[in-house]
């Protein structure tokens, strides 16, 4: 156990399992002494979810779909009852009809189109501006994104618009709230084997290739990806805001693969 957190309250946001990003996330930030809330959709969730809260100490999870205003103004307000505070919330929410993460972009439909920016990116916007009236000086705001944000990646599709579309809004965010102390930045992580990672086209060869290719030879894991989360929202990140950090074993730096994969 360390303390970097300790004292601090925070909402975590799109733990699916034990191998979400933001499961990795929520368990690095209670091992630094945060005490923390959950979200979850529906009762198929709330049935993962709810076991992993309660290894961690929680016990305040809280039903929320980010598309229904109601909802979030009910969540929001259940926090600001129970806690009268938050210090960081961690954003780990995105959608996509898996029908069409695979196939050509071109092809994307208007609903799902539509559909993916309002849950993937708008969903932090909304998120960002219920949560403010409860943070103060020294708060933060993190989501999760992809580089297939700025680099072509086969099948990411309309993810990928939808992620270029979320890291904008983080630096318009971190501008907006910045004057209020509160920091608002992005993990990038490398592809990664989990539920979300696995709907998209081709998953298992992207994520041999970046292994195969990336300075490191490795893709990130939980524990590093929690790790920087930690950081991000510790006072050590104090002065970090409106940031895309990239947690790939370095994958984003390369131009062509390795030699030896040529």
């Amino acid at each position: 156990m360390g303390d970097l957190l300790k004292n601090k309250r925070g909402l975590i946001m799109g733990v699916a399992n034990e191998r979400s990003i933001a499961w990795g996330i929520a368990r690095a930030m209670a091992a630094q002494g945060a005490e923390l809330a959950f979200s979850y959709q529906g009762d198929m969730f709330a049935g993962r979810v709810k076991p992993l809260a309660e290894s961690v100490g929680s016990d305040l999870l809280i039903d929320v779909d980010v598309t229904d205003d109601d909802s979030l103004a009910a969540a929001f307000q259940r926090i600001g009852n129970d806690w009268g505070r938050l210090d960081f919330v961690v954003h780990a929410i995105a959608y996509s009809n898996k029908d069409e993460l695979t196939g050509r972009f071109v092809d994307t439909s208007r609903e799902n189109f539509k559909n993916s920016l309002d849950i993937s990116c708008y969903s932090l916007i909304d998120v960002a501006r219920r949560a403010h009236p409860l943070m103060g000086p020294g708060s933060s705001i993190l989501t999760l994104t992809y580089g297939g944000s700025n680099r072509v990646t086969p099948f990411y599709n309309v993810m990928g618009v939808a992620k270029a579309a979320l890291e904008a809004s983080v630096r318009y965010l971190a501008n907006d709230l910045g004057p209020d102390g509160i920091r608002v930045n992005a993990v990038s992580p490398g592809p990664m084997k989990t539920l979300a990672g696995a709907a998209i086209g081709g998953a298992r060869k992207t994520f041999r290739h970046t292994q195969a290719n990336a300075p490191l030879r490795a893709n990130a894991t939980l524990e590093a990806i929690g790790g920087t989360a930690v950081w991000l929202t510790s006072e050590w990140g104090a002065c970090t805001t409106g940031e895309i950090v990239t947690v790939d074993g370095g994958y984003h730096v390369l131009g062509m693969p390795q030699s030896e994969n040529l």
